[in-house]
Formats: structure tokens, C-alpha cells, sequence
């Protein structure tokens, strides 16, 4: 152990594990996690006696007493719980959702479609009607011409609100589609 010794109280790896009663690679893992630390001397990396021992005391203490080995770990250990409590969220809402879905309180996207189509298209029928049937009813009361005029006019009406109606309903994409298809159209 003599041997050992370089310039004071500085030894190398093997002393110290001998002394621990552990193996080289166990003083070395300790020395990688920041528990125990090398000083470099002129002969390589060497562990200063006193203090090596303190630290390693220090550390078998803490482990023994349930006090936590560094702040790392303890910051990963708040992270790892702060995920699996956003999972249980996620799946508990996935599982309200599927619950909900399985009850009928959501409808497929395509049905709604389907429901909206014919809603407006029978909309548009009816609307379209207006002018005529208005036009059957008035006209004992004004001129066929007054009356035509009258027809034509609301006509019209409808159908430029029926259409700025449609454009406000459609997304950027479906006018440029609808466009695309009229133009194909000769």
C-alpha cells in the first residue's frame, strides 16, 4: 500500500476499491455518477484518500436512510410522474369518448353530410317556389307584366342570396373545386 501512494495521499483505483471492498468497475461507476472524484496528479487520475472515503460514507448513508442520490433523479422521477398522469388523463377521456360514441351522442361526419345535402336541397327547392307561388296569388290584384316583373325580380333576389349563402358555407377549397368543375363543363 506504500507502493501505492504518489505524492501524499493520493491512490490509485485499485487501493480504493480494495479498501471499499468492491470491484475496480464499481469505484469507477461511482466515480462516473459524481458520488466519488479523481484528482490528476502526474502518474494519471488518483483518488485522494480522505476525502474519497468521506464521500463514499456520505453516499452508503444516504442510500441507507432512503435520501435520494441526486437532484436529477429526482427531477426525472417528477417528469416520469407528471407523464403517466397526463396518460391516465388521456386515456380516461378516451374512454369517455368511445363511451359517448358507443351511446349515439356522436354521429359519422359523412351522415351529417348527407343530412345537411338534403336539407338544402329541399330548402332550395322551397325557396326557389316562393316567387311563383306569390306571383299566382297576386295576380288578380296587378298587371301580368307588373306581375312577371315581380316574379323575375324575387327570383333573382333568392338566388343571389341563395348563392352568397353557399360561398360563405365552403371552404377556400370546395369554390376552387366547383370552379374547376364549371370551367370542364362546355
Amino acid at each position: 500500500m506504500a507502493e501505492e501512494q504518489q505524492g501524499g495521499s493520493f491512490y490509485r483505483v485499485e487501493v480504493i476499491a480494495s479498501l471499499f471492498g468492491v470491484s475496480v468497475r464499481r469505484v469507477q461507476q461511482l466515480t462516473q455518477e459524481g458520488i466519488i472524484a479523481t484528482t490528476k496528479t502526474k502518474d494519471g487520475n488518483r483518488y485522494e484518500l480522505a476525502p474519497t472515503i468521506q464521500k463514499y460514507i456520505k453516499y452508503l448513508s444516504d442510500k441507507a436512510y432512503g435520501k435520494s442520490k441526486s437532484e436529477k433523479e429526482a427531477e426525472l422521477r417528477e417528469q416520469k410522474l407528471q407523464a403517466e398522469i397526463a396518460l391516465k388523463e388521456s386515456q380516461g377521456e378516451m374512454h369517455r369518448l368511445k363511451t359517448e360514441i358507443a351511446s349515439g351522442k356522436y354521429i359519422d361526419i359523412e351522415e351529417v353530410k348527407m343530412d345537411y345535402s338534403r336539407f338544402f336541397i329541399s330548402f332550395k327547392k322551397f325557396a326557389l317556389s316562393l316567387p311563383s307561388r306569390l306571383s299566382g296569388r297576386i295576380s288578380g290584384y296587378c298587371d301580368p307584366m307588373e306581375v312577371r316583373a315581380i316574379e323575375k325580380d324575387l327570383n333573382a333576389e333568392i338566388i343571389r342570396l341563395m348563392h352568397s349563402f353557399v360561398v360563405a358555407g365552403c371552404t377556400p377549397e370546395e369554390l376552387e373545386k366547383k370552379k374547376r368543375g364549371k370551367k370542364s363543363v362546355p
